[in-house]
C-alpha cells in the first residue's frame, strides 16, 4: 500500500475512508499468508501536516486490532521529525526509536 502523495487536514477524512477498508482488506491477506506486518510506503507522500500522523496512528492501532503490525516505509525526514516533536516516533517506528541514542 501507498500513502497519497497530499495528505493534510482538508482532505484526512477522505484519505482515510478509502485506506481504512483496504488496510482491512490487506491485513487479512497477510494473516492469511501466515505474515505478520502490514506493509505500507510513504515515498510518495510530500506535501503533509500533523492529520498525516493522525491517519498513520489510526491505521497503525487498525492493524494491531488485526493482529497485524503496521511498518511504515520509506517516510520522508520531515515526518520522521514531526514525529518526534509530537512524541509518536515509537509509535510508527518501534524498532527505530529503540535503536535511536538518546
Amino acid at each position: 500500500m501507498k500513502l497519497p502523495a497530499r495528505l493534510r487536514m482538508d482532505g484526512a477524512r477522505a484519505a482515510w475512508a478509502q485506506m481504512s477498508p483496504a488496510l482491512r482488506a490487506e491485513a487479512a491477506q497477510v494473516l492469511d499468508a501466515a505474515g505478520r506486518e502490514v506493509r505500507l510506503s510513504a515515498a510518495g507522500l510530500t506535501d503533509f501536516d500533523s492529520s498525516a500522523l493522525s491517519l498513520l496512528l489510526s491505521a497503525a492501532r487498525q492493524c494491531s486490532e488485526q493482529g497485524v503490525a503496521l511498518k511504515l516505509n520509506d517516510a520522508p525526514e520531515k515526518l520522521r521529525e514531526l514525529a518526534r516533536v509530537y512524541g509518536v516516533a515509537e509509535l510508527l517506528w518501534p524498532t527505530a526509536a529503540a535503536s535511536t541514542p538518546v
